[in-house]
Formats: structure tokens, sequence, C-alpha cells
């Protein structure tokens, strides 16, 4: 079963004066409970196929679906609702709210989606006992240090159960090792859920692990032989 499918999709900017293709008319699709990689040099477009996929950037023509749902026609609101819902993102930088603790961040999803109550706070003590933290649970962000919040980033993009998750550079902010164990947690989370994860990288190391990784150059994206 198709979890993300890719129509057409094409991306446009206008940079001082000039139009700069991001993506031209991407074809391309990823099944249900596969781990996918994006490579590309920096400003190929990676991050950016990431906010399409998610509707947080709408494409300049061209269709996403999700599930099955085209994102993509639906108003911004609903877009908002459908990530809110439906979608678990880890980011480089963690974006972690520092006036919550370890606990209410990763309850938020939940929260915002209008749950709480006795078993929302189970779940998230179940994941953050995955993620090694929940002795920590009580602690704020910036007493962690930065492999700490992005195992705390994993545990909130899955407590709401999500469709799809979406890594951008997720060890990109962190030292070798840190990185290596925080890659290893992150699949064996969403290897256990079944979730479909697609990762945009530049780490090497990912690369073996992957069911398909993927190249984008040039407004294209294509499949790497390995």
């Amino acid at each position: 079963m198709e979890m993300v499918r890719l129509e057409g999709l094409s991306k446009t900017f206008a940079e001082g004066g000039r139009a700069r293709v991001v993506l031209d008319c991407v074809n391309a699709g990823f099944t249900a409970g596969e781990f996918a990689v994006l490579l590309g040099k920096s400003g190929s477009g990676k991050s950016t196929l990431l906010n399409l996929i998610s509707g947080i950037e709408q494409p300049t023509s061209g269709d996403v679906f999700v599930n099955g749902l085209a994102i993509t026609r639906l108003r911004e609101r609903e877009r908002t609702l459908f990530r809110r819902d439906h979608i678990g993102f880890v980011f480089q930088f963690f974006n972690l709210i520092p006036t919550l603790t370890v606990l209410e961040n990763v309850t938020l999803p939940q929260e915002l989606a209008g749950h709480s109550g006795r078993a929302v706070n189970e779940t998230a003590l179940h994941l953050l006992e995955r993620v090694g933290l929940a002795e920590r649970r009580d602690a704020f962000p910036d007493r962690l240090s930065g492999g700490e919040q992005q195992r705390v980033a994993i545990a909130r993009a899955l407590t709401h159960d999500p469709l799809l998750v979406l890594a951008d550079e997720p060890t990109g902010n962190l030292d070798e090792e840190t990185g290596r164990r925080v890659l290893t947690l992150l699949l064996e989370l969403t290897r256990a859920a079944g979730k479909t994860l697609i990762m945009a990288t530049h780490n090497p190391e990912v690369v073996p692990l992957a069911d398909r990784v993927l190249a984008i150059h040039e407004g294209q994206l294509r499949e790497e032989r390995r």
C-alpha cells in the first residue's frame, strides 16, 4: 500500500527577480512501513520536499497524496489539522518548547489535538522509557544534552501514532557517536510501530539501513542503486 504519492510535483522560488526551480515535475511513491532516505547537497530541495509532503508548503504545481488524500487540495487549516493528527516530525534543531518539561513536550501533539488525561500521559511515559528518559520527565530542555533533546523529539514525533514520520537531518546537530545512537533509536521505534519514515540526511551511515535511497539533483528525484 502506498502511503505517500507525488504526482507532477514542482516547486519554484523567486530569488532576486529570477525563478529558481527546486523540484521539477517529480513523480514518486513511498509504501507503508518503508524507510526511505533523501540525499542531495545543501539547497538541493530535500527540506522543501519534506515540507511539501507535510503540507507546510504548497507546490507550484502537482499533488501530494498521503494515505490516499490529496493534501495539496486542502485549505490551509485543513492541512494544518491533517499534519497535526497524522504526521510526526524530527528536526535537526530539536524544536522543543523551552518552557515545557520533557513530559509536556511529548504530550503536546496529543493536547493540541484535544486529548488529555491519564492515557495520554501513559503513552508519553512509555515512549520516554523507550528512549531512556523517563527519569528526566520533569526536566526542561535546557538541562538536557543535544542527544537527549533529540530523543525527546523522537518520542514527541511518535506519541500521537502518526501515519508518517518525516525526519530532516535528525543527526546533523549531533556528534558522530551520539548521532549513531539517535539514528538507531529512531529506526528501532519506527520499525517496531510499522511507520513510514522519510529522512533527509547527509549522513552516509544511514544509506545501508534504508529500504530505498533517492537523490535530488537539478530538480529531479532519482532512485540510487546500491
